[in-house]
């Protein structure tokens, strides 16, 4: 019996930052650069070069010149994250940016209690996707997985982020590609007002429960052991199929994937329907592609007003959920 299956949230993703030293970087190149509004995750670069490159943690530990990063990355937990499939693009800081802190400051990031506050720094460093030097130049901000923007601006022959100088780019690793900047650069102050109104929000697990359509999902992420992941804070973007998604599935599938010894199955099919980042529809009809927690690329194409994700119609969107965006299919969609 062919086995399908949902859906939904799960995680990923971190972030954060390292590099170094890399025969591959190359000074930036911008010559009068048309800006654009906005980056959007493409996919990654061909699998055979993979074999060949470190990932990213292990080129900021080879190195050498991000001890501090490196040490930060493994305070906040996000190891396995970073020396995940990714993509991910790090503008990472010297151990020079962090000594440039003042004193005490990464002393005190590095406590356990200070932990989330930490990850979300470090995730304001990275970015979605595998963003060249060529390719940022053309960019006016771009979206963080802490959630907010950076701002992208280039002067007087020099390409900043934020408050932060490239100094070098493109250092090409297996998981993807790291630009080195001369300071530490930090998420905004979210005023009292933003952050009532961020907790306000309910994340993608409670949203779909309190929806009650998504029955089979929320389920399948509890068999999957997922449900954690996607309470963390993400953000997601969840392609999520319905109860009567699952329903035209052929008589059994769900049930046999929800047993405990279908759950490494189980959890592929899940991840396929989840994209880091938060991706509104806007930004998604721009799209042809998009990575996918699982590995895989989803196909994205418009036909007659319609979104199609795969072989799925996207039927309702932009759902904001306090850790990312929910978008509803009719199918459920497999890797």
């Amino acid at each position: 019996m062919r086995t399908l299956l949902s859906l939904s949230f799960v995680g990923l993703i971190c972030t954060t930052a390292v590099a170094g030293n890399c025969p591959n970087s190359r000074p930036v190149q911008h010559t009068s650069p048309q800006r654009v509004a906005y980056y959007h995750p493409a996919p990654p670069p061909a699998a055979s070069k993979k074999s060949t490159q470190a990932d990213i943690v292990d080129t900021a530990v080879k190195a050498g010149s991000f001890k501090t990063l490196v040490a930060a990355v493994k305070a906040a937990g996000l190891v396995d994250a970073l020396k995940s499939d990714g993509p991910f693009t790090v503008f990472a800081p010297t151990d020079k940016a962090f000594a440039n802190l003042p004193e005490g400051t990464v002393a005190n990031l590095l406590k356990p209690e200070n932990k989330k506050t930490l990850q979300a720094i470090l995730k304001y460093h990275v970015v979605a996707g595998q963003v060249a030097a060529k390719d940022v130049v053309k960019l006016s901000k771009a979206k963080t997985l802490q959630g907010d923007d950076v701002a992208i601006a280039v002067a007087d022959g020099k390409v900043k982020v934020n408050n932060a100088n490239v100094v070098k780019t493109d250092i090409v690793c297996s998981n993807g590609i790291i630009h080195v900047i001369d300071a530490v650069i930090l998420p905004p102050e979210k005023s009292p007002q933003a952050s009532n109104t961020s907790k306000a929000k309910a994340d993608v697990v409670d949203t779909a429960v309190a929806a009650g359509s998504f029955k089979t999902l929320v389920a399948a992420v509890q068999a999957a052991g997922l449900v954690e992941t996607l309470k963390g804070d993400g953000p997601f973007t969840v392609f999520a199929p319905t109860d009567e998604a699952f329903a035209k599935l052929p008589k059994g599938t769900v049930e046999d994937l929800l047993k405990p010894e279908n759950r490494e199955q189980l959890q592929a099919i899940l991840t396929y329907h989840v994209v880091p980042g938060r991706v509104m529809a806007a930004d998604v009809v721009k799209l042809k592609s998009a990575k996918t927690v699982n590995g895989e690329s989803v196909s994205i194409a418009v036909d007659d007003g319609k979104v199609r994700i795969d072989e799925a119609t996207v039927v309702k969107a932009d759902i904001e959920c306090g850790n990312g965006v929910i978008h509803v299919i009719d199918a459920v969609i497999l890797p």
